[in-house]
Parts: C-alpha cells; structure tokens; sequence
C-alpha cells in the first residue's frame, strides 16, 4: 500500500490513483497514476481534457476519431494508448508511463548530441510518423517537448493525432498551428497544406537542434522568424558532415512539392546507416468500446475523481524531487538553462501555504485562481511570449510536511525566472530548510 493510501488522502479515478502533474497546457494536463489494481507494471499517465472546453469547440468528432484511431496504433516508438474514460466535465485518456524524460530535457543537459545518437534518435521518429502517415493520422506539433524517452533510451512520440484535423475537401488541413520554430512554411499561409509534407519538415528542424544545440530558424521577432522560414534561410555549424547537411537541405526545402518525402528519407545512404527495422505486431482486433461509451455519455462508463485533502506523496515520488528552498531549482548546473518548474517544502499548514503564496502573487500583478490545494497564478502583461501562467500545487509529504510545486504554463521561461526572484522573497517565513541547506547558503 502506497503512503498516500495509508494516510488517506489520495485522489482516484476509477481504479487509477492520480499522483503528480508531469505537464500541462491549454486543453489539457497529464498526471502521473497507478493502477490500484495491477498486480505488475502499475505506472501510467492520464491526460486529463476538460469536456466542456471540448464541447464549444466542437471538437467532439474529431477528438473521438482520433483517439480511436491511436488506440488501433501500436508502434515501439509512439506513446500507447491503454483506455479512454470520462467523469462528467473531463476526459481521462490512460496512457503507457514513460519514466526517461522528454528528448528537450536531453538537449538542455547534454547540449548538441553526436551525430550517431542524433541519427538513432531521427531513425525512431521517422520510422513512428511514417507508420501514423499510413494511417491517416499527423501531428502538426513535432517538437523534442513531444518526444519522450523510455528507460532503455527508446523514442516515444507523444500526442500524436490528438491535434490534428480532418482535410477538407480539397484533401488539405487549413488549421494553422504547432510551435512557430518548427513549423513549416506553408502552415504560416492560409492556402491549405499537407500534413504528411509538413511533419517531414519539423522532423528536419528537429534533427538539426539535435546536432546543433539550436534551432536552424530563431528570431525574437516572429515576423522576421516567419521570414527565415520562408526562405530557408539558415546556415550549418562545421561540425555536421557532408552528407547529414545534404539531407537536412533536402528535407528544409520552402517547397512541400519538392521537398524529400519519408520514402526518400529511408533510402537516404546518411539515414540508413545502423539502421534497426522497428519489430512490433500489428493488433487486428482493438476494442473501441470505452471511446464510443466516453463521447455517447454513457452512464455505465462515467467514473468520479474524488480529493480530500492535498496529495500525499509516497516515498518513491519524494525521492525523484529535491528538497529545500533555492533558485539552483531552476537552473541546470552544465548549460546554465533556465527550468519550467521549481519547488520548496514546508511545514506550515497547507490553507496557510495557500493565503500566503495569494499575498504574495497579487502585488506583482497576477490574478489567482484557486481549486482544492492547487492555483493558477495569471499575469496581467503580455510579455515575450505571452502572459506568464505558473500552476503551483501543494503535496501532503508526512501530517506535517508539505512540498509546493511551481510549474510555468505559459509565457517565456527567463521571465519565469524573473518573476521567481521577486516572488520567492514573499514566502521566505513559510519555507523549510534543512540543516544541511542552511549550512550550504550560510
């Protein structure tokens, strides 16, 4: 029995039992859980959708035909749907627990990769779009942050199809989106593209930020962004061999018509050496019977997610995060790169910790939304990227531990950072810190 179940103050969802938030966005989150009634393996993650927000934007149809479609998809390298659920204001789509971390995360640790493991890794992702093409299905957001690696280093592209929308008539997608330094030319016009041409693309960008450390296209200005893009206009470090550029060049085409297809990538003589075929078997029979149940409001499939009191944390889930109060939270030691999340804990009661980060939030300008022991902290200026958004959560580590998460949700992360300085001095009387801490600052 998990500590949180001991002490009674977990959060379950049907037979899963929710724990921490891995990420989030706009649409939806995604949890980390446990199957309660496993007997093996008993780690999966849960996206969570609010259905409402699903229903105005009258995305039912197209959400439950693509989630349909990925549950029938099963590849080594693309996350593994498991089963879909739904209470009666959200969506839970139970999804295969990929415990290595996304490929970004790599990235801004180990800086740019050796051309061999860039090539294993572009292998994987190619061998994963090329499978969903066949069937249909396109990502539109192909970015190292949707990349995930399993223990063994195994790729796992993560969100596939979930975004994607049907072609219109004229066989195209006309829905602009994904993130602007991976996105491809003719996504920015409003002229219709193909979905199979500009996920090549992004893959291209992708394998040269693996090899490079940066994106081949990167201006603070978007306009002078989408001008580069356009044009192709970007410029290879000495570093990347004769044969890696003339790919890159092939697949960063501004021409969907002309640029390389898949097919043509996998014969490239660059890609193809230490190729590993993908082993899998295809699943003929999936059952879809969940998914019809979830969108046809079914009474004998809703379930209910049920909170007492904030989270409680097991052993194994205090072990994985760090302790104590600092802004060394928020950088990584080698690269000097600024995080999304940081966290501190705390001995005070959890609605004092709550009153407390409110006070501190409000005078720089940030409206609060509250719900059980999590907030949303919203800035009210329009920054480099947008509104800042931080999500802060409070977790239950013993009756008379807390530790506070703070992950940014939106807006630039050096203003993240920026914002945390000034915010942190406000909490300073309700942070605990460790002997050893103490000792280290002093």
């Amino acid at each position: 029995m998990s500590r949180a179940s001991a002490m009674g103050s977990r959060t379950l969802v049907g037979k899963y039992e929710l724990g921490r938030t891995l990420g989030e966005g706009s649409f939806a989150k995604v949890k980390f859980a446990r199957n309660t009634q496993s007997s093996g393996e008993s780690a999966v993650a849960i996206k969570i959708i609010d259905r409402h927000r699903v229903l105005s934007h009258h995305m039912v149809e197209q959400i439950k035909r693509e989630i349909s479609t990925m549950k029938m998809i099963k590849h080594p390298n693309v996350l593994n749907i498991l089963e879909v659920m739904a209470s009666r204001t959200k969506i839970y789509i139970v999804l295969e627990y990929v415990g290595g971390g996304e490929l970004f995360d790599k990235i801004a640790k180990d800086g740019k990769l050796k051309e061999g493991e860039a090539r294993r890794y572009f292998q994987q992702l190619i061998n994963a779009v090329d499978y969903c093409h066949s069937r249909g299905v396109y990502h539109r957001d192909l970015k190292p942050e949707n990349l995930l690696l399993d223990s063994q280093g195994v790729l796992k592209v993560s969100d596939f199809g979930l975004s994607a929308f049907s072609k219109q008539e004229d066989g195209l997608l006309h829905t602009a989106c994904g993130t602007p330094n991976y996105v491809a030319p003719e996504v920015l016009n409003d002229k219709g593209y193909d979905g199979t041409a500009s996920d090549v693309w992004s893959c291209g960008v992708i394998l040269f930020v693996l090899m490079a450390g940066y994106f081949p296209f990167d201006e603070p200005n978007l306009m002078a962004l989408y001008r580069k893009i356009y044009n192709a206009d970007f410029s290879f470090p000495p570093w990347f061999s004769s044969n890696a550029k003339r790919l890159i060049k092939c697949i960063l085409d501004p021409n969907p018509l002309t640029r390389i297809t898949i097919p043509e990538i996998l014969e490239n003589d660059w890609f193809k050496k230490d190729y590993k075929q993908p082993c899998f078997k295809h699943e003929e029979d999936v059952n879809l019977d969940d998914v019809d149940a979830v969108f046809n409001d079914s009474e004998d499939y809703l379930v209910t997610e049920r909170k007492e009191k904030p989270v409680s944390m097991n052993a194994f889930e205090l072990i994985s995060r760090s302790q104590g109060f600092s802004l060394d939270n928020l950088f990584d030691k080698q690269m000097g790169l600024v995080k999304r999340e940081t966290r501190f804990t705390s001995t005070c009661p959890a609605n004092e910790i709550m009153s407390k980060i409110e006070e501190a939030a409000k005078p720089l300008g940030f409206n609060v939304h509250k719900r059980n022991y999590k907030m949303k902290l919203q800035g009210d200026k329009s920054g480099r990227k947008g509104q800042l958004a931080v999500a802060t959560e409070v977790f239950e580590v013993a009756p008379s531990l807390h530790m506070v998460e703070l992950r940014k949700t939106g807006g630039d992360t050096l203003e993240f950072h920026k914002f945390y300085k000034t915010f942190s001095s406000g909490l300073k009387d309700i942070v605990w810190t460790s002997d050893s801490n103490k000792e280290e600052t002093s």
